[in-house]
């Protein structure tokens, strides 16, 4: 019987041999990966959308979509057409190119939020776990005062002190999202600092910071990378909710949660107004949590068990 090893080293040997890769082998790899995204064809699904949905958000203009802030009086309450995919608004706003907008609010946020919140709530988790004692229980209690708040209440407030904006929501929904990252950051520390290859740094003299950052912590990111995903359904839905009630993004500026606020006044009048900018939501929010669950299996499995 050939082990992975056997073959990886035959592999090797005839790359060089003969200068190049054995194309045979970039074949296997190629049949293997669309083996697992036809095995797993709901996750590939979910990340095609994903990356046209961001692609069009971010580069509107190369893909034709037009001004969502142009109004036409005479258009108004115009329902799905072929000039107007998704209808009009009240305005005669188109509300394709307004849904399109609305996802670099979204997915802005998203990214921020989990960038920030990342860059935040590890370190803290990180240096809890490492340390322990008294560090560990200062943080712990600063974490949980933070989970104490409804997100919701504690967003809103924070909003009222720093005033409405798209950026001043992205700093709200980021605070209430540290603790996501820093406890689950703390016990994946808790569990690894306990493991033979820490105690085997720390005996040849590995100090304090290297082995917290680069002996543990890579250890620890396959969870953290779930949780990222989870966390930016959070804060995508997190943020809609604020514009919503009107504390997210200023008008004119198309989002969604603001556009199913305005939708549900004419909820008999137009049901496309309120549907469409909730149908992208759902849609985005189901993508990130397949795909997060994809990399839950991943981490359990390997890519073999796909």
């Amino acid at each position: 019987m050939i082990t992975e090893s056997q073959e990886s080293r035959s592999t090797l040997s005839s790359t060089a041999v003969t200068g190049a890769p054995d194309e045979t082998s970039f074949a296997d790899v190629r049949r293997d990966w669309l083996a697992i995204a036809r095995r797993n064809w709901l996750a590939t699904a979910a990340l095609v959308f994903l990356v046209c949905l961001g692609l069009v958000a971010v580069i509107p203009s190369l893909f034709g979509i037009p001004d969502p802030l142009v109004t036409t009086p005479r258009e108004a309450f115009k329902p799905p057409s072929r000039q107007h995919l998704f209808g009009t608004d009240d305005l005669g706003r188109d509300l394709f190119s307004r849904t399109v907008y609305g996802a670099r609010v979204s997915l802005g946020t998203a990214v921020a939020v989990v960038a920030f919140a990342a860059a935040i709530g590890i370190p803290l988790g990180l240096i809890a776990g490492y340390r322990e004692g008294l560090v560990d229980a200062l943080m712990g209690r600063l974490l949980d005062l933070v989970l104490a708040f409804p997100a919701i209440l504690l967003a809103m407030g924070l909003i009222a002190v720093l005033g409405q904006g798209w950026f001043n929501g992205a700093v709200a929904v980021t605070i209430v999202s540290i603790p996501a990252f820093a406890r689950l950051t703390r016990a994946s520390v808790l569990t690894e600092k306990k493991r033979e290859y820490v105690l085997a740094s720390r005996t040849i003299g590995a100090n304090h910071t290297r082995l917290m950052v680069r002996t543990i912590l890579p250890n620890c990111l396959g969870p953290l990378i779930v949780q990222a995903a989870f966390v930016a359904t959070w804060a995508i839905l997190l943020e809609a909710a604020l514009s919503f009630l009107g504390l997210g993004v200023k008008p004119p500026t198309p989002s969604w949660g603001q556009m199913l606020s305005a939708g549900k006044t004419y909820l008999y009048r137009a049901w496309w107004y309120g549907f469409f900018p909730g149908l992208a939501m759902t849609l985005v929010v189901l993508s990130l949590n397949t795909l997060g669950e994809t990399a839950q299996r991943i981490l359990v499995r390997g890519w073999r068990g796909l």
